[in-house]
């Protein structure tokens, strides 16, 4: 009864169509289907329809990797991202734990794993690996008769489909579970005038959806169309026939799978309801096939232009000669599932979903080539296609979400363009440079952007002066250290005495994930509670002084820890044009200073709004969050005896100290278990504990320095309040840490250790990076693997090569090592190609060696020969004998027994010792020819 009162108010509020227009508009027929809609407009119908006339927020698909889910390769349906509502797990800081009905169009994968479609693509006209899934959402809100009578009204009114073609299941029951019919949907069914022979029972299999093993679950309703029409094909639902398909499936989440197997009802109901985009496509355009709708034929046009193959013709079976069409459809679908999956960050690799886009990649490979005999190359030169098709939702996305995080800044920088032309003169031509460098380097203006701004103006700036000022900037990043301003003893004092309360600083921990994976990072408003500068605390500072800058609050993290500061900057209320930007932040004696060169007059009491350089300080989180995970990783290696001896996290890479070292294996197996860490995307809790409490914790890393009381504990996967209990038997990662931290693992997203070397006896330093940096190792080091074999190979097949070959192998031995010793790759890959080149470089060696001497000996012209003197503190002699037809070791054994001496070499190079009594007799006879055999 609550419910339908509740449903009887929401059909007054949204103007819904009565049951009775619903059954009179089952009366009405088309005797075609409608065959205007694009794509687009599909898609654009669906999010429209349930966000205007039933206020569905519309969320942005989730990539196609799972956030959070280590049990996925893929997205594999649209209620992936929701899953932490469904399992009560939702954040309730994040924008996720406040939704109620929700509408999107969901990326998805089924390639790999228990959904899997990768082998049927092609063979049929209808399997994907990557396709759109439609879905509305109710999370506790309307349920089973209020879905039902949405999706109907969308597809006979909205979509227009004729509704004699539509014929719906529902579930039958099951005995075994103890699940009775669903008598509740097929009588809402009955009500609003679907036909009795239109609506049909099934049991567990089609009708009954399950998240998992456990979890929630419930009967669904399942809406399917005939293509043929005109008759009654009830006998061909669920018979996978493809004249009968299902378009729409509406799960009712009431039960829970407990890990006995029982059934529970859930305490709050929700609805969860999928529609294939590229299917309810087909039918909306009147086609039989996916691939002959707009979603496809461009593509298809596209593949037949770059293969030596006729045109596609859409044949499946036997009728599918050579199976032209099949490579046709593999393609096509192929090449769109890897755009998107790359866009999306996976890129083809050896393990996991990246693995899987590895196979389909080469699949695709294949039949473009050797099926349809198309060029190398042709394959990418698809994705422009891809995009073109996509871009409505997918690169549009992307476009929009930076354009939008640009225009803020735009908006305020033309803003600051004006106000200073305001004050120039009416003769000046010339830009200032400190004004039109604030715009690149606090709101991120492209330096040929505000030159463009300045030329629509008539104006310029000064190119070289700004070439100083980033030449300037790249110096000061690296000493800072030496130019900050540091509170002296005597004005901590005074602030002290003057009761100014130290600064605080928790709003550097104030930040939350947002539903779409971003962080929200919460603004901060604070007061100018003193100001430094010049070795004392000053009322006001004018334009272009730095400054030390007191606030009672800030969201700004001054550099401890080992984790470097934050940077961003501040403007003054009242005049919100002017940038102060905020170059090092420094913590002292509880007061926290920001270090700024004042753009314009600043005084005590000023109030401002503070800005974070959010990249940089993400960055450091990513960083900070992986050092921990690192030394975990250690730990669990080389065993509880390795002692951090220090580490530092600033945005591009990560540095830490220990007591050991690393083999090529054990390079290896780190890199693999922070690699399991960051996949398995565990969660990262922080709390701030009583220290004399912190200190019970079992397995608690600490290093040697002074923790304050209380002291923030950093946990990853497990609750802090759980790390007391002695039945906990997971071994994790725990230190106390003042840090900002990720708030799981998984936006790690990668990490790579570029080196790793002892500093001193016993000790030694890894410097890692991650995310994309860390991508870009492995494929450099992949690069020059694969020029150390090409170089390897070489060397192998060349049986005789010439002296003057053999000389440009080894120099190219020589370029590749300093190529490899400078360019950051995995450490125990570079371990790998040194060696490698080592024996590279003996080989051409030796090859030289063996060129040079068959040269001298078959040598016929008359020969110079050098003999001298060297004044050095050694009693050694060399001698090189290269053109000559002798051996260099003979000869010196001769000379230097004239010396009193010994001698040693080869053929071509020797060294011996003697006495210098008797240099001129060794002379002599060293010139001799006799001795020198000609």
């Amino acid at each position: 009864m609550r419910r339908l009162t509740h449903w009887y108010r929401a059909v007054i509020n949204n103007n819904l169509t009565s049951l009775s227009s619903v059954r009179g508009y089952l009366s009405r027929s088309y005797s075609q289907v409608q065959t205007d809609f694009s794509s687009n407009r599909v898609r654009r119908t669906f999010t429209d329809f349930f966000h205007e006339l039933y206020q569905h927020i519309i969320v942005p698909s989730s990539p196609v990797r799972p956030r959070g889910d280590p049990s996925l390769l893929f997205v594999n349906a649209g209620m992936n991202q929701f899953k932490p509502i469904f399992l009560g797990a939702a954040d309730p800081r994040s924008e996720m734990a406040t939704y109620r009905r929700v509408v999107n169009s969901q990326k998805c994968v089924r390639a790999g794993g228990k959904h899997n479609d990768l082998e049927d693509v092609g063979r049929d006209v209808y399997h994907h690996t990557f396709f759109e899934m439609l879905g509305n959402w109710s999370f506790g809100d309307y349920f089973k008769e209020e879905a039902c009578i949405m999706a109907w009204r969308l597809l006979t009114e909205e979509y227009r489909i004729p509704p004699e073609r539509l014929y719906v299941s529902y579930f039958a029951g099951d005995a075994t579970s103890g699940l009775p019919a669903d008598e509740e949907t097929r009588h809402i069914w009955l009500s609003m005038g679907v036909p009795s022979d239109h609506l049909l029972p099934f049991g567990m299999k089609d009708n009954f959806w399950e998240m998992g093993e456990i979890g929630p679950c419930g009967p669904c309703t399942e809406i399917h169309y005939d293509h043929i029409g005109g008759r009654n094909a009830a006998s061909l639902v669920n018979a996978d026939s493809p004249d009968v398909v299902e378009i729409w499936n509406l799960v009712f989440m009431q039960y829970n799978r407990e890990a006995d197997h029982s059934l529970r009802s859930l305490p709050q109901f929700s609805v969860d309801t999928g529609m294939g985009l590229e299917r309810l496509v087909t039918v909306l355009q009147g086609q039989r096939s996916n691939y002959d709708t707009d979603l496809f034929t461009p593509l298809l046009s596209a593949i037949q232009q770059r293969s030596n193959c006729p045109e596609y013709r859409g044949r499946t079976g036997e009728a599918d000669v050579g199976k032209v069409d099949m490579a046709y459809r593999v393609v096509a679908d192929h090449v769109r599932t890897l755009s998107v999956c790359i866009a999306d960050g996976v890129y083809p690799g050896m393990s996991g979903a990246e693995l899987v886009l590895r196979r389909i990649l080469r699949r695709a490979v294949r039949f473009s080539t050797e099926v349809l005999q198309a060029p190398e190359g042709a394959l990418a030169s698809l994705v422009p296609t891809v995009a073109h098709i996509l871009v409505s939702w997918a690169i549009m996305d992307i476009i929009n979400e930076n354009e939008a995080q640009f225009l803020s800044s735009l908006k305020q920088g033309r803003r600051v363009i004006d106000r200073t032309l305001q004050r120039l003169e009416n003769n000046d031509t010339l830009f200032p440079v400190s004004v039109a460098w604030s715009l690149h380097r606090n709101l991120g203006f492209p330096l040929d952007l505000i030159g463009l701004m300045l030329e629509e103006q008539g104006l310029s700036v000064d190119q070289r002066a700004l070439d100083v000022l980033a030449i300037e900037n790249e110096n000061v990043q690296t000493s800072v250290g030496d130019t900050l301003v540091h509170l002296d003893l005597h004005s901590l004092a005074q602030l002290q005495s003057g009761e100014v309360p130290h600064t605080d600083d928790s709003p550097k921990y104030h930040y939350s994930l947002a539903q779409d994976g971003k962080y929200v990072f919460q603004p901060c408003h604070a007061t100018v509670q003193a100001l430094y500068c010049g070795q004392t605390l000053v009322s006001e500072v004018s334009g272009g002084q730095r400054c030390g800058v007191v606030l009672d609050r800030t969201c700004f993290y001054a550099e401890q820890g080992g984790q470097s500061h934050d940077q961003g900057y501040f403007i003054r209320d009242g005049l919100p044009d002017v940038l102060y930007p905020v170059e090092a932040v420094q913590l002292a004696g509880g007061y926290v200073v920001h270090q700024v060169t004042a753009a314009e007059v600043l005084r005590k009491g000023d109030q401002v709004q503070l800005y974070l350089d959010e990249p940089q300080r993400l960055a450091c989180m990513v960083k900070h969050t992986a050092t921990h995970v690192l030394n975990f990783a250690l730990r669990q290696l080389l065993g509880s005896s390795v002692e951090q001896r220090g580490s530092h996290v600033a945005a591009d890479r990560l540095r830490f100290d220990f007591s050991g070292s690393l083999s090529i294996p054990q390079l290896q197996e780190i890199e693999r278990s922070i690699h399991n860490i960051i996949t398995e995307n565990k969660a990262v809790y922080i709390e701030e504990v009583p220290l004399a409490r912190a200190k019970d914790i079992p397995g608690l890393r600490t290093v040697d320095e002074v923790y304050p009381d209380p002291v923030r504990v950093v946990s990853v996967a497990v609750p802090v309040a759980d790390l007391y209990d002695s039945q906990t038997d997971r071994w994790t990662s725990v230190e106390l840490c003042c840090g900002t931290h990720l708030l799981t693992t998984g936006e790690i997203g990668d990490l790579v250790i570029i080196s790793e070397r002892q500093m001193v006896k016993g000790i030694s330093r890894i410097v890692a990076v991650t995310g994309d940096d860390a991508r870009e190792a492995r494929e450099a080091g992949q690069v020059l693997t694969q020029e150390v074999e090409s170089l390897s190979a070489r060397l192998a097949t060349v049986a005789s090569p010439s002296l003057a070959h053999a000389n440009r192998l080894a120099k190219e031995v020589g370029i590749l090592t300093d190529v490899l010793d400078c360019t950051p790759i995995p450490q125990w890959k570079r371990r790998e190609l040194q060696t490698r080149l080592k024996g590279l470089q003996r080989t051409t060696n030796t090859s030289i060696r063996k060129l040079e001497t068959k040269e001298v000996s078959q040598a016929h012209n008359p020969i110079n020969i050098v003999v001298d003197t060297v004044d050095t503190d050694s009693i050694s002699v060399s001698s090189l004998s290269k053109y000559i037809a002798l051996s260099a070791s003979d000869w010196a054994l001769t000379v230097c027994a004239r010396l009193g001496g010994n001698a040693g070499g080869s053929a071509t190079v020797a060294k011996g010792t003697g006495s210098g009594a008797n240099l001129t007799e060794a002379l002599r006879c060293a010139e001799d020819s006799q001795i020198l055999g000609i």
